[in-house]
């Protein structure tokens, strides 16, 4: 094989190793996520929690993460992650993490999107150069039918893909690197793209 002309990491966290977080853990990953979010400071009345929808788990240098969201009472959304490191596999979670932080831009309110986003930066990565980059973990649900596989695309190079369970997915991935930001991707069982969406849409 001849050397790279693109050296960045691909794929560099493990796929989904458990299904969807539910009973006696679901509830306690859920308390944690929760006691998180009512640290959260808003001028806006953000109403009481609804249940919370988990996604698939992602383990990234050592650490793995259980991305999460959750509807309020007055149309916001919340929205973060649980993580926690094992000492080995089925050892007991320890030394937990939680990020969390909320939105009014939900998918009730934009009937017109494919792919309901949520992002945002675990690490960071240094290229040739000194080139910087920012190792985000996404987070997302499909809205269209027919969905299989979501994929993370940075420029020309796919870095990572994942299965969808529940129709939901979570990648991680570099973001922000020499120019490229980083596009989700939905295809269907027959390998044809049915959604994408740049995490920076907006801009």
């Amino acid at each position: 094989m001849t050397p790279s002309e693109r050296p960045i990491p691909r794929f560099i966290a493990e796929p989904p190793q458990e299904k969807l977080p539910y009973g006696r853990w679901g509830e306690a990953l859920a308390e944690r996520f929760l006691d998180q979010c009512r640290t959260l400071e808003s001028e806006e009345d953000l109403g009481d929690p609804g249940e919370v929808s988990w996604f698939p788990d992602r383990t990234y240098s050592g650490r793995t993460y259980v991305p999460a969201t959750a509807p309020t009472s007055t149309g916001f959304e919340l929205f973060g992650y649980v993580s926690f490191t094992r000492e080995h596999e089925g050892a007991e979670a320890r030394d937990f993490e939680v990020f969390a932080d909320y939105t009014d831009e939900t998918a009730e309110a934009n009937p017109d999107w494919q792919l309901d986003l949520c992002d945002q930066e675990v690490g960071h990565w240094r290229g040739p150069e000194g080139r910087y980059g920012e190792i985000t973990l996404v987070w997302g649900r499909a809205l269209v039918a027919n969905g299989v596989i979501a994929t993370a695309e940075l420029g020309p190079t796919t870095t990572d893909q994942c299965p969808l369970e529940d129709d939901r997915f979570s990648l991680v991935s570099l973001d922000n690197y020499t120019g490229d930001l980083l596009e989700v991707r939905l295809f269907g069982a027959g390998g044809g793209e049915l959604a994408s969406e740049s995490l920076y849409e907006d801009e």
